[in-house]
């Protein structure tokens, strides 16, 4: 994993996987990771949540073939699930603490 160990997941259920075949959930990542294979990952553009829409395109994931990383990352927002408790603080500690210092900052110059 480029940037550490998973904190949070978004268990899929398979049978909501548009196919007659009983390959197609595999199909579709083994195409998708064969497509990635070739392409740079970026931050912003073409990044991890990119190559998983578009395994879910390419299975119909939810009777759907418009899967993109926004929606992906909203969606996995709402119904992911961290890993442990400490999953949960490397994800929002560094922000909370950030967001401290700012207000903390604006606190104290609106002050004077």
């Amino acid at each position: 994993m480029a940037f550490g160990k998973p904190v949070k997941y978004w268990k899929l259920d398979p049978t909501k996987v548009y196919s007659s075949s009983p390959n197609a959930w595999d199909t579709a990542v083994h195409d998708a990771s064969e497509e990635y294979k070739h392409r740079m990952h970026n931050l912003c553009c073409d990044n991890c949540h990119s190559h998983v829409a578009l395994a879910l395109n390419l299975m119909r994931y939810d009777n759907s073939s418009s899967w993109n990383m926004v929606k992906l990352c909203f969606l996995s927002l709402l119904y992911g699930k961290y890993v442990s408790i400490g999953g949960f603080m490397k994800t929002w500690l560094p922000f909370v603490l950030f967001l401290g210092v700012i207000l903390t900052v604006i606190l104290t110059l609106h002050l004077r």
